[in-house]
């Protein structure tokens, strides 16, 4: 597997100030929208321009969090977009982390009259079926990624193999969970089934992680993975390196580094899939630096598979 990276944004609102902590993307309308895991509101990012999109309400008056500011606790940790349905129109699924009780929140949004709108939920007992699934403690949860695989949503726990918990997944009806979130179905029954692990191996010492994923058309999975040396699922550390990884069923079949860029490690947070052409696979991924004064940016990766 070889990755090239082409063009390279920085991702910034019509009124020049960055987007933030960009930790997923999905198609929205003629656009995509880009979840900030530090904020209450989205990036819709569209040729014209980019706009803000609210999606939960302030916590305890905040919009913005930061560990600097002593706020990092309050954030709600968007970490997954994908592709949805509600009532047969397009919408774009975003999920929280779970790492905390505060990031157990799923979003919907979609177009109404061509303006995004948003409707939340609280998915708590979801996340804790998905710990006892994969047989983890409330602490070792940390949901950073979901590929849609037809009618299912592949939702992938990050790992840390500093603190003894692989990489893994779980898989949950995309219906459901669109159902979970509009309050049409308590979440608790959600099924949460077909658990899996994986080994994705180390880099310098420091085990490569899950940060998100997406489906190819013959159903094998491209996975952005990280090396980031932390010892829980909560605090940021030093990344020495980012990779793809491509996984059919729970099974490895390579590994490939994303190429540095200026000297620096890209974080890739978000995945999101422009085109395939048999073993050629266009992407499209937003990179967290976290740096809260640092605009995140979006990447154009090719990626050829064989």
């Amino acid at each position: 597997m070889r990755i090239s990276v082409g063009n390279v944004r920085a991702l910034r609102f019509d009124d020049g100030t960055p987007v933030t902590a960009a930790s997923a993307i999905a198609p929205l309308g003629d656009g995509w929208l880009v979840a900030q895991d530090d904020s209450t509101s989205a990036a819709w990012w569209r040729a014209g321009g980019t706009t803000a999109v609210r999606l939960l309400p302030p916590v305890e008056g905040l919009d913005r969090f930061s560990e600097a500011a002593g706020t990092k606790r309050l954030k709600p940790d968007l970490e997954v977009a994908c592709p949805a349905e509600v009532d047969g129109e397009p919408a774009v699924l975003l999920l929280g982390s779970g790492s905390t009780d505060r990031r157990t929140r799923g979003v919907l949004v979609r177009l109404d009259d061509g303006q995004p709108v948003a409707r939340t939920g609280e998915l708590a007992p979801l996340h804790a079926a998905v710990v006892q699934c994969l047989g983890l403690t409330a602490d070792q949860l940390n949901l950073e990624g979901a590929a849609r695989r037809g009618d299912t949503v592949r939702w992938f726990n990050r790992g840390n193999l500093a603190a003894g918990v692989r990489p893994a997944s779980v898989d949950v009806p995309l219906a459901d969970l669109v159902d979970a979130v509009l309050g049409r179905t308590d979440p608790a029954s959600v099924p949460v089934e077909q658990p899996r692990g994986y080994d994705l191996g180390e880099v310098a010492g420091v085990g490569l992680a899950v940060t998100d994923a997406i489906a190819l058309p013959d159903g094998r999975l491209l996975l952005s993975a990280a090396a980031e040396d932390t010892p829980n699922a909560v605090d940021d550390g030093p990344v020495v390196a980012a990779a793809l990884v491509l996984v059919d069923g729970d099974t490895v079949l390579d590994v490939a580094t994303v190429p540095e860029l200026d000297g620096r490690v890209p974080k890739v947070e978000g995945l999101a899939l422009r085109a395939v052409q048999g073993e050629d696979v266009q992407l499209l991924a937003v990179v967290d630096d976290d740096d809260p004064t640092r605009p995140s940016t979006a990447l154009e990766m090719h990626v050829a598979l064989g």
